[in-house]
């Protein structure tokens, strides 16, 4: 019986894959399978899973015929999926040695829906911790219950995939899977569904991924319309959030980070080519039309001016019918 999958996309990622395929090596158990999806790379990648699938135990190579972006090839390993636990990890980040078996321990140990833990970010060669935004360690509890509150960070807002493992049940339930096609934010509406419908979680303070930031193709650092999935991924969230049994009082923290990273975008829209830029004003201006427009006031009086004032500005501007649908 497989115990545990890993589910690794990679797409493009030839300098950094050889560093993340040896730490799941080290990671490797003859329960443990690792589901390689190459997103239709064009580099050398394909080359190295290939390699792979031969040196790393309990591989298995999945290629897509079209990219279709990180949310589609996690579905596709998802899919593929034989494990007990499902866990999840990028193709241009690595593990430390023997990091999967504790996890696995410690989710078996409190027998939660899932998991969630802290993570190392690697900027060049800076390091610097960063924990889940929940101070209770080690006790297992209700997901629902640490959604709020609205201005500030919590479970919620700590939206990485690879920061934790996941008991079969949420496939079966429907809830692990993520929106199809979406490029960017993906896990966002994943974060938002999970602690809205799973049943229980704990959070762990196990140090064992590190995300490399900073990668030039990674789509966090390229400014092109791709980044503007983040308008469909919150609409998602706004809109599921909006037909829950507690929507008037989750709904102000959707909306409220919603406009956050609107102002953010706006507030780094240099970095956009000037079609993009456009793009993004007209496409958040539509974004703001949508909300629910008393928790959208409410939301812009809780956030500083500055913010504030350029979601305002935004609000005001006409939108066209066919970026407002």
């Amino acid at each position: 019986m497989v115990k545990l999958s890993v589910i690794v996309p990679f797409y493009n990622v030839q300098t950094y894959a050889p560093d993340t395929l040896k730490s799941l090596r080290a990671n490797a158990s003859q329960d443990f399978e690792f589901i390689l999806v190459d997103d239709c790379s064009t580099d050398e990648t394909p080359e190295i899973l290939e390699r792979a699938s031969r040196d790393l135990p309990g591989a298995v190579v999945v290629r897509h015929e079209q990219n279709g972006g990180l949310a589609t090839a996690r579905n596709t390993g998802i899919d593929a999926a034989r494990g007990e636990y499902l866990t999840f990890l990028d193709g241009d980040d690595w593990l430390r040695p023997g990091y999967y078996p504790e996890l696995l321990a410690a989710i078996e140990d409190l027998g939660c829906d899932f998991l969630r833990t802290d993570h190392v970010q690697c900027t060049a060669r800076a390091r610097s911790i960063h924990r889940v935004p929940q101070g209770r360690r080690g006790v297992v509890l209700h997901p629902r219950d640490v959604i709020l509150p609205a201005d500030r960070s919590t479970s919620v807002d700590y939206a990485y995939a690879w920061a934790g493992i996941y008991h079969r049940r949420l496939v079966d339930d429907g809830i692990l899977h993520f929106r199809h096609g979406l490029r960017t934010a993906e896990d966002r509406p994943w974060i938002w569904r999970l602690h809205r419908e799973a049943q229980s979680f704990a959070v762990v303070g196990l140090l064992g991924v590190f995300y490399r930031r900073g990668v030039a193709s990674s789509l966090t650092q390229i400014g092109d319309v791709r980044q503007l999935d983040f308008i469909r991924a919150f609409d998602q969230v706004v809109e599921e959030t909006a037909q829950d049994q507690e929507a008037d009082q989750l709904l102000p923290k959707a909306v409220r980070t919603y406009c956050a990273i609107i102002a953010h975008h706006l507030g780094n829209i240099e970095r956009f080519e000037p079609p993009v830029a456009r793009k993004l004003r007209s496409m958040s201006a539509a974004a703001l039309k949508r909300m629910p427009q008393d928790v959208l006031q409410d939301a812009l009086d809780s956030m500083d001016y500055e913010r504030a004032s350029r979601l305002r500005r935004l609000r005001r501007r006409p939108v066209a019918a066919e970026v407002a649908a």
